[in-house]
């Protein structure tokens, strides 16, 4: 799997790309069967944002990738971007869950 990182309005430390291949690269091994058919690659924007809020930072992690015809998306604003990328790794373990379920059951129904 290869991830790809945006960042806005954010100079990202040494270690937050490190922290964000860690955690969203562990997505892989649920990934395993998808890639038959080629390399997925995650996007992920990195941002901070302070429209609504008038004081401490307010941080933003976006991940996205499609895998058999199916675009799969999570979204999180947390304190700390290291929040923000868990609760998105969270969101993205679910969706891939579910979706697996509703594969092995339209299987089963055959």
């Amino acid at each position: 799997m290869k991830i790809e990182i945006k960042y806005t309005q954010f100079q990202p430390a040494g270690n937050i790309e490190e922290y964000a291949m860690k955690r969203l690269g562990s997505l892989e091994r649920f990934l395993k069967s998808f890639e038959k058919s080629g390399e997925i690659t995650m996007f992920v924007e990195i941002a901070r944002s302070t429209k609504h809020h008038r004081k401490g930072d307010v941080f933003y992690a976006e991940a996205m990738f499609q895998i058999a015809g199916k675009v799969m998306r999570a979204e999180a604003t947390g304190p700390d971007i290291r929040l923000a990328l868990d609760e998105v790794k969270e969101k993205l373990k679910k969706e891939i869950r579910r979706d697996k379920d509703k594969r092995i059951k339209a299987r089963r129904e055959k």
